[in-house]
């Protein structure tokens, strides 16, 4: 089976939110879109737009898209992504972590989307991941450091040195990747159509949860250096 699938050259964990579609962006223009394929999880999330997000901006960079149901994850930990019922307030939560942390979700899907990549011959695994995430609200598996050691692992598991895992974003701040994904031509595109908002709210989304936070905080420091730059809810800031 597998000799005769369409051999690519990366994959791209696409979340539907701003970071990864901003990562297929540098793997479409490093490897062209007939190279790259796009690979989404359906881990019981708090909302179903940030999923049909992801197929849009597939669609948008003609990318293949596959999208993988893991209704697994609520049965094995706790997270406010998984639970409605749970608040996404940091103060509220009483355990170490915050309370949107799905443990070991990051290394699941780099782990995944080896596999998929390796069934498609792909030697290249793209995440949206940003350090400051790890430094601002305790994640644990946003770092450089953890993906360097899941680099080591899955090329023990895959049976070469030839596989690379790139978090093109791991060390930039929120405005910093704007900049990016402004320079690639892509954030008009890319600020209208993800969605990273916790309570899956599109465009300025519902400014209080951390990823609103985050999100908002970079736009706004975009538009202090770019005060002519156009998009849909620009009035909004």
């Amino acid at each position: 089976m597998k000799s005769s699938v369409q051999k690519k050259q990366a994959v791209v964990v696409l979340s539907g939110g701003m970071d990864s579609a901003i990562c297929l962006a540098l793997a479409v223009k490093n490897f062209s879109s007939r190279f790259v394929s796009a690979i989404t999880f359906d881990y019981g999330q708090r909302h179903l737009l940030e999923k049909e997000s992801a197929i849009k901006i597939a669609q948008h960079f003609q990318v293949e898209h596959v999208s993988i149901q893991l209704p697994f994850f609520s049965q094995l930990t706790s997270s406010a992504l998984l639970d409605q019922e749970q608040s996404l307030n940091p103060s509220q939560n009483t355990s170490t972590y915050p309370s949107t942390m799905v443990v070991g979700r990051n290394g699941l899907f780099a782990r995944l989307g080896a596999i998929h990549a390796h069934h498609l011959h792909a030697s290249h695994l793209y995440l949206g991941v940003l350090g400051l995430e790890a430094a601002n609200s305790g994640y644990l598996d946003c770092s450089r450091k953890y993906f360097d050691l899941m680099e080591q692992i899955l090329r023990i598991d895959l049976g070469t040195e030839n596989f690379w895992i790139h978090t093109p974003l791991v060390e930039m701040t929120k405005k910093q990747t704007l900049d990016l994904a402004h320079e690639l031509g892509e954030l008009k595109f890319i600020l209208e159509n993800s969605i990273t908002c916790y309570e899956g709210k599109k465009d300025f989304g519902c400014g209080v949860c951390a990823a609103c936070h985050l999100r908002n905080n970079g736009i706004r420091e975009f538009l202090n250096s770019n005060p002519n730059f156009e998009f849909s809810y620009k009035n909004q800031f």
